[in-house]
């Protein structure tokens, strides 16, 4: 059976989704599709506005065949990491291909591009840690120091745009782990990554689609036409199952708890925490009354609101920067979190020729290869109240696959 590989997050899953995976069916011509999706925490920092089960089973009813996680470790990480640890994953998987979508829409341009930042890597790191310097930040000096190359979105692809930096990373990962995979892209349809507020009939972002779920006055019809049936079940049935849907604001008093009670040597020791940034963290914590309100005074020219709140999380999850790095070498599992029996076919057809050893049930997982990924899974359920917080924790180890 042919395999072939998308990386999401599905937060939540909806009809841009959807038309990326029929597209990618009919682009691959696989006969099984593998979707490897970041966990609880999301890679902008953010929880997820329901959990990894709930989004398994949206991404299992809508067609996906194999749905397996992506690691914190990688899952809440800069775009090269994210993307070299779901590359290696979808590998690790025996995928044929996989495929992305992005602005640009066109694959050559992307491999015109990696060829030529490649050749230029060199002044490339040179310009970034400049503008750096200049009080830039990350993604700013990326975008200034591509420019200095002299990179044209005539011949190249824009490397100011969300979905082609994240495809440009999934295909300089594949280039680093020597994998013989073959990518596809498909330009995205209608709603920018970024976008807050409906701008189409039918195709939402997941940005806008979460806006009006948690605003005051929000009514499930509003967002009906921009998800399938089935993912409206799914957020309905979490919402009855739990008591609500996750957000950063949920976790302000741990966070801020936190912030207040950690010295800060210990705050220096989590992962993304530098340059004396724990100073500012802890003097914003006093007296802010909200996450918003806190992230309002840290943010900086410097530091961007996506790095800011994945320093958050690491913070919460007590990721210590030895420990992320080592974890983040190369991933050393594949958690299996649903398939369909299409899926279940592949996996007994495969599974004596996988690269890593398939994880099911972490009762009979090493402790320490998954410590990660349970500790944000138990940190994600601090979110909710009692009794549903309970229920949620005792789910990492007592859920079976979804089958579907």
């Amino acid at each position: 059976m042919k395999a072939a590989g998308v990386v999401v997050e599905y937060n939540p899953f909806h009809n841009g989704h959807l038309h990326h995976l029929e597209e990618s069916k009919k682009m691959t011509e696989a006969d099984v599709m593998i979707a490897v999706m970041s966990g609880n925490f999301l890679q902008r920092g953010e929880p997820a506005l329901v959990s990894k089960w709930a989004r398994t089973k949206m991404a299992l009813k809508a067609g996906v065949d194999i749905v397996i996680e992506l690691p914190y470790a990688f899952a809440a990480q800069q775009a090269d990491q994210f993307a070299f640890g779901a590359i290696s994953l979808l590998d690790a998987m025996n995928c044929s291909s996989y495929c992305f979508g992005s602005e640009s829409g066109n694959p050559e341009a992307f491999e015109r591009t990696l060829q030529y930042v490649s050749s230029s890597e060199k002044e490339l790191n040179h310009n970034i840690k400049s503008f750096m310097k200049q009080g830039m930040s990350y993604p700013s000096a990326l975008s200034h120091a591509y420019t200095e190359l002299g990179l044209t979105e005539a011949d190249y692809i824009d490397l100011t745009k969300p979905n082609n930096i994240l495809g440009f990373h999934y295909m300089k990962a594949e280039v680093r782990i020597g994998s013989n995979m073959k990518a596809y892209t498909i330009p995205r349809k209608n709603a920018d990554y970024h976008d807050e507020d409906f701008t189409s009939a039918t195709i939402a972002s997941a940005t806008s689609i979460r806006k009006a779920i948690f605003s005051p006055a929000f009514k499930e019809s509003v967002i009906t036409q921009y998800i399938p049936p089935s993912s409206a079940r799914e957020l309905a049935s979490y919402k009855e199952e739990f008591g609500r849907f996750h957000q950063w604001e949920d976790y302000w008093p741990l966070l801020q708890y936190k912030l207040l009670s950690m010295p800060v040597g210990y705050l220096r020791e989590i992962y993304e925490v530098e340059e004396g940034i724990e100073y500012r963290l802890k003097e914003c914590a006093i007296g802010s009354t909200s996450f918003k309100g806190f992230m309002e005074r840290v943010k900086t020219k410097r530091y961007t609101w996506t790095r800011i709140q994945r320093m958050c999380i690491h913070i919460l999850t007590n990721a210590a920067k030895k420990e992320m790095k080592e974890k983040s070498e190369a991933p050393e599992y594949i958690r299996l979190l649903g398939m369909s029996s299409n899926g279940r076919r592949y996996l007994n057809e495969v599974k004596k020729d996988l690269k890593l050893p398939i994880i099911s049930k972490l009762s009979s997982a090493d402790k320490d290869m998954i410590h990660l990924d349970v500790n944000a899974s138990n940190i994600y359920a601090m979110g909710l109240q009692e009794p549903f917080r309970g229920k949620l924790m005792k789910l990492e180890f007592a859920s079976p696959p979804k089958i579907v």
